[in-house]
């Protein structure tokens, strides 16, 4: 049974924390959509400044929706479109400050203003992209990305 804890430590400590608790969640449950809903809503009851927090799989040469939390949301964008779609062709992790100076930037929710989006990478494909939204400008960092990456490596491990 899941517990919500209070993350009282610094934000390495809590994010270290979190990791911990996603393994505990996806430990021996072999579905993915399974996994990708209970880690979404993890993120969001730990994640502070979001509005939206999910995933968007790979089907093809587009990312589809898959689990999340928050506001309905864009249901296909294809690769290399907007902040999912460029991480997904480039296999890399993009942190965007403000998502209106992000050239194509694919607006689902008006309130988003920043955002950061971690490719998931299983067997040497991109199966898919984990995408945060904020509010607020500049909400994510180097931190949010070394930790999110580990977050997404230990979610594609299993």
């Amino acid at each position: 049974m899941f517990h919500q804890l209070t993350y009282n430590g610094t934000r390495e400590e809590n994010y270290a924390l979190v990791i911990e608790q996603l393994k505990a969640l996806i430990a021996g449950e072999p579905n993915m959509i399974a996994n990708l809903a209970n880690a979404s809503a993890l993120l969001n009851q730990f994640l502070t400044d979001i509005n939206w927090v999910g995933f968007y799989l790979a089907d093809g040469d587009e990312l589809v929706l898959g689990p999340f939390q928050g506001l309905p949301a864009c249901v296909r964008i294809p690769f290399g479109k907007g902040v999912c779609g460029t991480a997904a062709a480039e296999r890399r992790t993009v942190v965007v400050p403000d998502v209106h100076q992000f050239p194509g930037h694919i607006a689902c929710d008006a309130a988003s203003q920043s955002e950061i989006v971690v490719p998931l990478i299983k067997e040497g494909r991109v199966i898919g992209v984990l995408d945060i939204d904020s509010p607020i400008k500049n909400r994510f960092d180097d931190i949010d990305r070394r930790y999110l990456e580990q977050f997404a490596s230990v979610l594609v491990s299993e």
